[in-house]
């Protein structure tokens, strides 16, 4: 079984077990965060979640809203989607017989889930070499192993974006997640590298079909605003999925910048926290 190594630890998130411990404790309780720590109390039915993939630093508190809200929620598998920054490999890529190490240990894919996309979604192609170096998926288990004590992952990785992709891979991902109880996370940073008032409004834009599960208006919005979010397609591949099993809505849980964050305002991305209800 080939173990998928961790690409950005030391980076994006502390490579020391105790620190990065820390380090998402900070993020749930950081004035962007939720304010607490888990487990939470809802009682909602979450279909799936949009968090950001940027360093711990400046996106961390964000993500820890999503995670904050699921983790009274125990899925046996987590399917995480995400863009692949390097454009290597597939274009549509799943990952078979492997183990993803983080500083906080090991979690298993899910082959049999693997596998059973592959077959049913012929866009998919089973590849570990597309998930070596990307961080987009990576940031988003310590997180999983933080709320979850045991589960598997079926981690998808996109070069193809399109919305062709997006309904085609969504619909067969809510396939699998009919098969055993499963969390659907999209991995995404919005607005990239613009002042922090102009992020705000391009983010504003493109967050309010996302809300409405509107995958063409999401199109739309993203090329007539020339909306700068890397993972587009993983977004909204998770509102297509999450709408075949009846999500009906996605609810904004925070919505901040880097700019936010660290108070550098003049180039920013922008991050987003939404769940699918």
């Amino acid at each position: 079984m080939q173990i998928r190594t961790p690409a950005v630890a030391g980076m994006f998130y502390p490579g020391e077990k105790n620190e990065l411990d820390a380090s998402i404790d900070e993020c749930f309780l950081h004035k962007y965060g939720p304010g607490k720590e888990p487990p939470s109390d809802t009682k909602e039915q979450i279909y799936g979640i949009i968090c950001p993939h940027a360093g711990y630093m400046y996106s961390g508190p964000i993500a820890a809203n999503s995670y904050y809200l699921i983790s009274s929620y125990i899925p046996e598998l987590v399917i995480i989607l995400g863009p692949n920054h390097w454009g290597i490999g597939c274009n549509v890529a799943a990952m078979k017989d492997g183990i993803w190490q983080t500083p906080l240990g090991q979690v298993e894919v899910d082959s049999e889930a693997a596998k059973e996309l592959a077959k049913i979604c012929d866009i998919v192609e089973l590849d570990f070499f597309s998930h070596t170096k990307d961080h987009s998926l990576e940031v988003q288990i310590p997180m999983l192993q933080k709320i979850y004590p045991k589960f598997k992952i079926l981690p998808i990785i996109l070069v193809d974006q399109s919305y062709e992709m997006a309904t085609q891979l969504g619909s067969a991902i809510a396939k699998i997640a009919k098969s055993k109880k499963t969390m659907i996370v999209g991995s995404s940073d919005f607005t990239h590298y613009e002042p922090n008032d102009f992020a705000h409004k391009q983010d504003e834009a493109l967050i309010e079909p996302i809300l409405k599960l509107d995958l063409k208006k999401f199109y739309d919005v993203l090329e007539q605003k020339r909306v700068s979010a890397c993972g587009y397609g993983a977004m909204a591949t998770t509102m297509a999925a999450c709408k075949d099993l009846g999500a009906t809505k996605g609810k904004l849980l925070k919505y901040a910048t880097s700019g936010d964050v660290t108070g550098e305002k003049s180039s920013v991305v922008g991050y987003a926290s939404i769940c699918f209800l």
